[in-house]
Parts: structure tokens; C-alpha cells; sequence
């Protein structure tokens, strides 16, 4: 019997092309992708983790944003259910929109959206340099996982716009590059900076 993520998508046949985020981002489906962080503890674990429930975990804590907390909002609560269904409801504006599967679209959009590169500031005699190094993979995800959530509430802040409509926008717009997209635009933003400081 196949397991399908929310008893709906199917995950078969769904494959990750970048080789370097292969061993770091999972597509084995769950039908309630929830394991309560039973991994908290172990590092690396949470490569193993089910990519939706990873999405699920941002939706309900998206992190901060300028060394601030990010704008909490009616969705922003913390409860696994309410994430659960934001993720869900997502996704179901996603298959009619593109008529197709949307954890394969939500895949290929965190790949779209994962950094390569980012900058680290060495100082060195008193001054304070920029410097570009390679993201490590777990990284990639995390902060692609950070922005793609973050986007979609600034978004939806104050506005007549829904959370789960936002948050489908910027999956979608992720999948086709577009730089509509705040994950693709930061990144974007990221590698430019990261290439003039070599």
C-alpha cells in the first residue's frame, strides 16, 4: 500500500537533480507528517525528515528576519494543526493552478531556491572584509526553507491576502525562477554580493 503526504500526493517518481542536496532533502511521504522532534537532539537528523513536515516546522516558527523577531501574525501561532492545514490548503491552490503534483512542484522550487554561496566577514588588522565561501547543503535547505516561508507572511501581513494563497504564490514563483519569488530574489541578491567580494 503507498503512502501518499496528507493521504492525497503521491510521492513516487519524484527525484532531486541538484546532486549536492540528494542526501539532504527527503521525499519519502507520511500521511500526517508530524514526529513530534523526536530528532532534536541527533545532528544531521533532520535531513532524514519527511521535506513537507520540515515546512510545516517553518510555517509555524519562520524565524527571525534583521536580528528581529519576524511579524507575528493570527497564523503565526505555533500549533502543528494550524500549520498543517496552511501547508495542505497550499498545496491544493498549487495542483489547480498548475495541474500538477505539488510536492514535486515544492521540491523543484526549494531546489530553485537553495544558495550556493554566501558571505562571511573576516577581520583582519582592525578592518572588516567580506568574503565568499561555498553553503554548506543542510544550510541551503534551512535557508531556503527560512525565505520561502517568510516571504509569503510579509506578504499576507496586514493584508486581504491569505497566508495559504501567499504561500502557494511563492512556491510557484520559486518553480519557475521568477524573481517574484522572495527565496529567488535574496538569492539571487546573495550570489551577486558573494561573486563582486572574490
Amino acid at each position: 500500500m503507498e503512502i501518499k503526504a496528507f493521504n492525497r500526493w503521491s510521492s513516487e517518481g519524484i527525484k532531486v537533480d541538484d546532486p549536492g542536496l540528494q542526501n539532504y532533502l527527503t521525499v519519502d511521504a507520511k500521511i500526517v507528517p508530524k514526529t513530534g522532534a523526536k530528532y532534536a537532539k541527533n545532528r544531521f537528523h533532520k535531513s532524514k525528515v519527511f521535506i513537507v513536515e520540515r515546512l510545516i516546522n517553518k510555517v509555524m516558527i519562520p524565524g527571525h528576519k534583521g536580528k528581529k523577531h519576524f511579524k507575528s501574525s493570527k497564523t503565526t501561532t505555533g500549533k502543528a494543526s494550524k500549520a498543517y492545514d496552511i501547508v495542505e490548503n497550499a498545496f491544493s491552490i498549487i495542483e489547480k493552478q498548475v495541474n500538477e503534483n505539488p510536492v514535486k512542484v515544492f521540491v523543484k522550487a526549494l531546489e530553485n531556491a537553495a544558495q550556493r554561496e554566501e558571505i562571511i566577514t573576516i577581520e583582519y588588522g582592525g578592518a572588516r572584509y567580506p568574503k565568499a565561501v561555498e553553503c554548506a547543503p543542510q544550510r541551503r535547505i534551512d535557508v531556503a526553507l527560512r525565505l520561502m516561508t517568510q516571504g509569503p507572511y510579509h506578504k499576507s501581513h496586514n493584508t486581504k491576502k491569505s497566508i495559504e494563497s501567499a504561500l502557494a504564490d511563492e512556491i510557484l514563483n520559486a518553480y519557475k525562477l521568477s524573481n517574484n519569488s522572495h527565496a529567488i530574489a535574496k538569492k539571487l541578491e546573495v550570489e551577486r554580493q558573494a561573486d563582486s567580494s572574490r
